[in-house]
C-alpha cells in the first residue's frame, strides 16, 4: 500500500492530559489546538515570528504567535500571488483526498464553527471549490420544522451523515445548541445541560464507526468580526448573509465567549478535538484550515483510469438545423467588447 500523502507534516501527537474528574473539564491547556500553516508551510512559524508550544500535557502541536505589549498579534497578511499557488496546491490534494475517500469507502465529516463573519463559508467554498459535488457536499441546515422540533436533538443531523465514499462538511452543526439556541434562550436549561452530557457519547459512537470527525472553530476578534458585519450592510451580493440575529452576535459578545468555553469544556474530547482556526486574515485562515485538515486524513494518491480522448470518427452526413430554428440567449457580453476595444 502506497504510503500516505500528508499537505504538511502533522504535530507530534503527544500525550493528553486525564479529564479532571472533580469537575468534568480538562485543562485548559490541553483543550484545543490551535492550527496554523500560513506561516511557513506548516513548518511551525508563524508571521511575525513565533514558537511551538511542546510543553508537557499539551497534547498536540500547538502554535503560539508572538504578541506585544498590547497583546495585538504580529505579523503581515499572507501575500496575494503566494494565497494563490498554496491554495492551488491544497485544492490539488484535495482532490486526491477526495478521490482515497472514495476508492476507500471512507467517511469524513468535517464541522466548522464560530462566531457570525468568523469566515466559515469562505473556507467551505474553497475546500469544495474542485471537488465532485457527488461525492462532497455542503450541510446547511435552517432552523428546526414542527416535526423535528419533537425528534431527539442530533437527529436531524444524523439523516445527514455521510455514506461511503462520501465527505460532508456541517456549515453550522448540532453545536448550535451550545451556541446561538442557549445564548438566545431558544432552548430550556433542561436540554441545553442534556447536550452537553450527550454530544460526547454521540461523537464517540460516530468515531467508533468508523466515520473521519474533524471540528474546527473559526476564531475573529471583535474588531474584525465588526468590521465585516459592517460591509455586509454594504454590499448588495453579501446583503443577504446579515441578519437581526447575526447584530445580537454584537451586544452578547462575552455571553457567546462563555458558552463556547463551556462547550470546549465539554466536548473538547480525545476522540473528537476541536482545532482552532485564527481568522482575522482570512487568506491564512483558509490554507491552515485545509492544510490541517489533509494532514489528519490517512489519504494516498490513487491511480486514476487508464483514460484516453478517442478519435472523432469521419463524418457520416449529419447536418444542423438553421440557427433561427432554436432560440439563443441575447449576446449581453457584446456590448463590453465593444467598450473595450
Amino acid at each position: 500500500m502506497p504510503e500516505p500523502r500528508m499537505a504538511c507534516a502533522p504535530g507530534s501527537p503527544g500525550r493528553r492530559r486525564q479529564p479532571d474528574t472533580r469537575s468534568g473539564m480538562r485543562p485548559a491547556a490541553a483543550r484545543s489546538m490551535v492550527v496554523s500553516h500560513a506561516a511557513g508551510h506548516g513548518t511551525g512559524r508563524v508571521p511575525g515570528g513565533g514558537r511551538v508550544d511542546t510543553r508537557a500535557g499539551v497534547g498536540r502541536r500547538t502554535i503560539m504567535p508572538v504578541r506585544g505589549p498590547d497583546g495585538e498579534r504580529r505579523g503581515r497578511r499572507v501575500r496575494r500571488a503566494d494565497y494563490e499557488a498554496e491554495l492551488r496546491r491544497l485544492q490539488v490534494e484535495l482532490v486526491r483526498m477526495q478521490e482515497w475517500v472514495r476508492a476507500e469507502g471512507a467517511r469524513l465529516v468535517v464541522v466548522f464553527e464560530g462566531r457570525d463573519a468568523a469566515g466559515k463559508g469562505s473556507v467551505i467554498k474553497r475546500v469544495t471549490e474542485r471537488l465532485n459535488p457527488r461525492l462532497a457536499r455542503i450541510v446547511a441546515l435552517p432552523k428546526p420544522t414542527e416535526r423535528e422540533r419533537g425528534q431527539w436533538y442530533f437527529q436531524r443531523y444524523a439523516a445527514q451523515l455521510p455514506t461511503a465514499g462520501e465527505i460532508v462538511l456541517f456549515d453550522r452543526s448540532w453545536y448550535n445548541r451550545a451556541g446561538v439556541e442557549h445564548v438566545m434562550g431558544f432552548c430550556t436549561p433542561q436540554e441545553y445541560e442534556r447536550f452537553l452530557r450527550q454530544c460526547p457519547v454521540f461523537e464517540r459512537m460516530l468515531v467508533e464507526d468508523g466515520i473521519l470527525l474533524r471540528k474546527y472553530w473559526f476564531s475573529v476578534s471583535d474588531a474584525v468580526q465588526e468590521q465585516r458585519l459592517r460591509s455586509r450592510l454594504e454590499d448588495p451580493v453579501r446583503r443577504w448573509k446579515l441578519s437581526s440575529m447575526d447584530l445580537e452576535s454584537i451586544t452578547r459578545w462575552e455571553a457567546y465567549s462563555r458558552a463556547k468555553d463551556v462547550m470546549f469544556a465539554h466536548t473538547d474530547i480525545a476522540d473528537a478535538p476541536w482545532y482552532v482556526v485564527e481568522s482575522d486574515d482570512k487568506r491564512a485562515a483558509r490554507l491552515n484550515m485545509i492544510a490541517h485538515l489533509l494532514s489528519t486524513v490517512p489519504y494516498h494518491e490513487v491511480a486514476p483510469p487508464d483514460l484516453a480522448v478517442p478519435s472523432r470518427p469521419p463524418p457520416t452526413g449529419y447536418r444542423r438545423p438553421p440557427r433561427d430554428t432554436q432560440t439563443y440567449v441575447p449576446d449581453h457580453a457584446a456590448g463590453l467588447r465593444r467598450a473595450t476595444g
